[in-house]
């Protein structure tokens, strides 16, 4: 199988907490969070031009000044989506530095801040290095539904969780999966390679079967070929979707777990062990345990725990195994 994007952690378990979603045969990336991004090579940082940021806590949002200072000399739009006090947020950062070189002549780099208001509403505002960063508004975006990025291929939606304050959770979701069989492509004397996001884009946007898909260095074939012969086979899109900083309630927990039903990846929180279950609790974060629980009730393919309390360094293995427990209990139940 050929998913649309591989997901993986920023960091390990004890570090901030983070995922990248990585599109597969395409120079793109999108983040989830903006914590520490130092395991990021530049040449992986320089693809993300989506970021969906949970809440403003330092160690979801200190990534900035890394992600700002490998794209500011490049032709490049770098969208930013976050809760209430986002663009405030952005504009203190960049506020933070001396611009007197950036002019009309920079390159043509830009930060669209995209803040929801957590019902209906995104209201964008944009900072472009040829204006030295400086905050313009362009307008407010009614939203149908919490889904903060639309596009062809894929959506992206939130939810509000309590934390204390507003934190979003974030869920990717694939238009269609196109599911590549290479015993078949074998079997046809074709290779793997960028030429199938071509096709699988064709197949998502109901493409007729005789268009025709162009493959650099091999004849050309077409989508009905391709269909008829069960290289490519369609079923539900992959879904991602990541949870950070949440109290253990009912409310957190009913939402996160319409978020999540039946996804292929949940990356949890789960940093504390249940021995210390009321520090979890008066921090608002979960447990190991109370986040394998959530895992299970939402009967989701993998779960990856992470944002582990430096607290228990030495003792990971008593935390994965008390996530693992939660796995097998399929009914959390929330404090009131």
């Amino acid at each position: 199988m050929v998913f649309l994007v591989q997901p993986r952690l920023v960091n390990e378990p004890f570090g901030d907490a983070g995922v990248l979603l990585d599109f597969t045969f395409k120079s793109r990336a999108i983040l989830f969070d903006l914590g520490d991004l130092s395991p990021l090579p530049a040449g992986t940082v320089s693809k993300i031009r989506h970021v969906f940021v949970s809440h403003m806590h330092m160690d979801h949002f200190a990534g900035f000044d890394r992600m700002l200072r490998f794209h500011l000399n490049r032709t490049a739009e770098l969208q930013i989506f976050g809760p209430p006090g986002l663009t405030d947020a952005v504009e203190a950062k960049l506020r933070s530095y001396t611009w007197n070189l950036l002019n009309e002549t920079s390159e043509d780099f830009s930060i669209i801040a995209a803040e929801w208001n957590l019902k209906d509403e995104l209201t964008r505002s944009r900072f472009k290095a040829r204006s030295r960063l400086d905050r313009e508004t362009l307008g407010v975006e009614v939203l149908a539904s919490p889904r903060l990025l639309v596009e062809p291929d894929f959506h992206i939606e939130a939810i509000e969780l309590d934390h204390g304050i507003p934190c979003l959770a974030f869920a990717f979701q694939e238009s269609l999966r196109v599911n590549v069989h290479k015993t078949v492509l074998d079997q046809l004397g074709l290779p793997v390679g960028p030429w199938l996001t071509e096709a699988k884009r064709l197949v998502r946007s109901h493409g007729g079967p005789g268009a025709v898909v162009q493959i650099p260095g091999h004849r050309d074939v077409t989508l009905g070929d391709l269909l008829s012969a069960k290289a490519l086979v369609t079923g539900p899109g992959e879904r991602v979707c990541y949870a950070t900083d949440l109290a253990f309630t009912d409310a957190n927990v009913s939402r996160l777990l319409a978020l999540a039903g039946g996804s292929d990846y949940l990356f949890i929180e789960g940093g504390f062990l249940d021995e210390d279950k009321a520090i979890a609790a008066s921090k608002r974060h979960l447990t190991a345990l109370q986040a394998g629980s959530i895992a299970a009730a939402a009967l989701v393919t993998r779960a990856v725990p992470m944002h582990f309390s430096p607290r228990y360094l030495g003792r990971e293995q008593s935390l994965i195994e008390e996530f693992r427990a939660g796995l097998a209990d399929q009914a959390p139940h929330a404090d009131p």
